[in-house]
C-alpha cells in the first residue's frame, strides 16, 4: 500500500513540451509531471538546488494550440538521470500569474490525464 503525501495531484505529462530558460532563451529540459504548485523537470543541463529561475513553457490547450505559461520557480532538488546528460530536478512554482494558474489547473483537470 502506497501513500501519498503530495499537496497538489501531479498530471504526467505525456507530450513533450519544452522549458525554456527565460533569461538566457535557451531550452532547459522538458516537463515531467505538472501540478498546481510545481514541476518535475527533466533536465538537458545541470541545474542548481535551492535556485530561482524563470522559465516559459507552452501548455497544449484542448481546443488546439497552446497556452503560454510564464513562471518562477524555486529548484528544490536536483538528481542524475539514468540517461547520460539528463537530470530529474523538482521545483515550485514562487510566481504564477492568475491567468498562467487557470490554465494549468484547467489543463490538469482536463480529461484523459494520468496522474503521479
Amino acid at each position: 500500500m502506497t501513500s501519498e503525501f503530495r499537496r497538489a495531484r501531479r498530471r504526467r505529462v505525456i507530450e513533450q513540451i519544452d522549458v525554456v530558460d527565460a533569461m538566457t532563451e535557451t531550452i532547459i529540459g522538458r516537463l515531467g509531471n505538472l501540478s498546481e504548485s510545481g514541476v518535475l523537470l527533466i533536465a538537458n543541463a545541470p541545474l542548481r538546488e535551492d535556485a530561482l529561475y524563470q522559465w516559459r513553457f507552452n501548455l497544449p490547450h484542448s481546443g488546439g494550440g497552446a497556452v503560454p505559461i510564464e513562471c518562477g520557480a524555486h529548484l528544490l532538488w536536483v538528481d542524475r538521470a539514468t540517461a547520460p546528460g539528463q537530470w530529474w530536478a523538482g521545483a515550485r512554482f514562487i510566481l504564477l500569474s492568475k491567468t498562467s494558474t487557470e490554465s494549468v489547473t484547467a489543463w490538469i483537470e482536463s480529461p484523459g490525464g494520468s496522474f503521479e
